[in-house]
């Protein structure tokens, strides 16, 4: 019993250390605004790793996006290492000077969003599609903006509170 409370306690721990958080220093004097990165064409790549740090999936992704004034409508086409294809499509609304509110199919709720400086952070609860069906997950959603033409992204993904794995992703402006 003691030894299962103490890997209990041990997994706790590591799913809350080793975050970013918003009130980190910026580390450059960009501001990122979601809505001027994401209009028009951009493509993706990335990879999911597990826990321990092993790749279990790579992908490619064309993203198309349209900006109104007021939303951001985003179509994520995804391509798998594997040749499986899927389609995301996020309606982002921005509710403030630097937030947003966001939904897309399989998102449970609202997805919430700040910018700061140079990042932005994103948090949501997902029905993700995978191999054998589909995984509620928690993605604590990180995005740096590197550059006027590249983002680097870094997303954790927890089940039940437990980090499971992270998503890696450069978005590039075509």
């Amino acid at each position: 019993m003691k030894k299962t409370l103490a890997l209990l306690a041990l997994l706790v721990l590591s799913a809350c250390s080793g975050a970013p958080d918003l009130d980190d220093d910026v580390l450059s004097e960009r501001t990122f605004n979601l809505e001027e990165f994401f209009e028009g064409e951009t493509v993706a790549r990335g990879q999911f790793q597990d826990r321990f740090g092993t790749v279990q999936r790579r992908f490619d992704v064309q993203i198309t996006g349209e900006w109104d004034g007021r939303t951001l409508t985003l179509v994520e086409d995804f391509t798998y290492d594997d040749g499986e294809t899927e389609q995301r499509i996020w309606t982002l609304e921005k509710t403030g000077e630097d937030t947003w509110k966001g939904t897309a199919p399989g998102v449970l709720g609202t997805a919430a969003g700040r910018e700061k400086g140079d990042t932005f952070n994103w948090a949501y609860r997902i029905d993700l599609p995978v191999r054998k069906g589909t995984m509620r997950v928690d993605f604590d959603d990180w995005m740096w903006l590197l550059d006027d033409d590249r983002v680097l992204n870094r997303a954790y993904v927890s089940r039940y509170g437990v980090r499971i794995g992270e998503a890696i992703i450069v978005f590039e402006k075509s």
